[in-house]
């Protein structure tokens, strides 16, 4: 796949009325990241750039850190090093917002939670038990329709299929637009067809909000099909590039010799 020119590259600037509400962002800096917990190195000077307008893939065997990274980009556990968010005039943005898809949702399928309800409960702090609001139904109706899932606004959220709820996690990560959303492994188990859809919608929102995109997948097609860049992570950075570059290197190959035909 070709990959995006950086909107704040001096020749490429008329581009940026493309991609909407640009929150100023620019990239965002990982330097000499390390994580121990407990006396084990979890991170080990993980160094990469993650850039807005672009989806990055981070991919690696199990055990090499990947939930790790995702968690200290998010604050959750402490680290040393250090992780700065830029704007394009090389200023540091002190607050970001990150939209987050989890692999899976477990809740009770048999709870009687419509769509409408579920999103509605995040929009605001009013009990959905007590009616959603026509203001809130409007921002249901406009964030499912960023994720392609109008149509689902009045399902039951235990029938919905594993697409359609990827779907709606989707629409929960983009209250409000993030300036990084994080896909964790959103199609494991989805059908072909909700597959396609979801990275489809994707890519449309990656090039209509101009957010950064981090996507952890082991699945080589869809990465070298949707990713601009692709991160080869095992507890520190073995190989960074294009999916070609990173699927070419010796290093993958070697952390993973069974899907050589895969990616060719």
């Amino acid at each position: 796949m070709s990959q995006t020119p950086h909107p704040y590259d001096p020749t490429h600037r008329h581009l940026e009325h493309l991609h909407g509400e640009h929150c100023g962002l620019c990239r965002i800096e990982v330097d000499h990241v390390t994580v121990v917990a407990q006396g084990d190195t979890l991170l080990q000077d993980v160094c990469l750039h993650l850039h807005c307008g672009q989806l990055t893939a981070l991919v690696g065997p199990n055990g090499a850190g990947k939930t790790t990274l995702v968690r200290a980009l998010l604050s959750q556990i402490p680290y040393s090093g250090r992780i700065r968010h830029m704007d394009d005039k090389e200023r540091v943005l002190h607050s970001v917002r990150t939209g987050y898809v989890p692999q899976q949702l477990p809740f009770d399928k048999m709870m009687p939670v419509t769509v409408t309800d579920f999103l509605a409960a995040s929009l605001t702090r009013r009990p959905v038990w007590t009616g959603v609001s026509k203001k809130t139904r409007s921002q249901v109706r406009d964030v499912l329709s960023l994720a392609q899932a109008e149509r689902l606004s009045g399902r039951m959220l235990g029938q919905l299929s594993g697409g359609e709820l990827q779907r709606v996690l989707l629409a929960m990560a983009l209250t409000p637009i993030p300036d990084l959303l994080v896909l964790d492994e959103p199609v494991s188990g989805v059908d072909q067809n909700g597959l396609y859809l979801f990275l489809d919608t994707v890519e449309q929102l990656k090039r209509r909000h101009h957010m950064a995109i981090l996507l952890i997948s082991h699945d080589w097609s869809l990465v070298r099909q949707y990713a601009d860049e692709v991160v080869l992570l095992n507890k520190t950075v073995l190989c960074e590039g294009t999916p070609e570059t990173v699927f070419g290197c010796e290093t993958f190959r070697q952390a993973f010799p069974a899907v050589k035909k895969e990616v060719e």
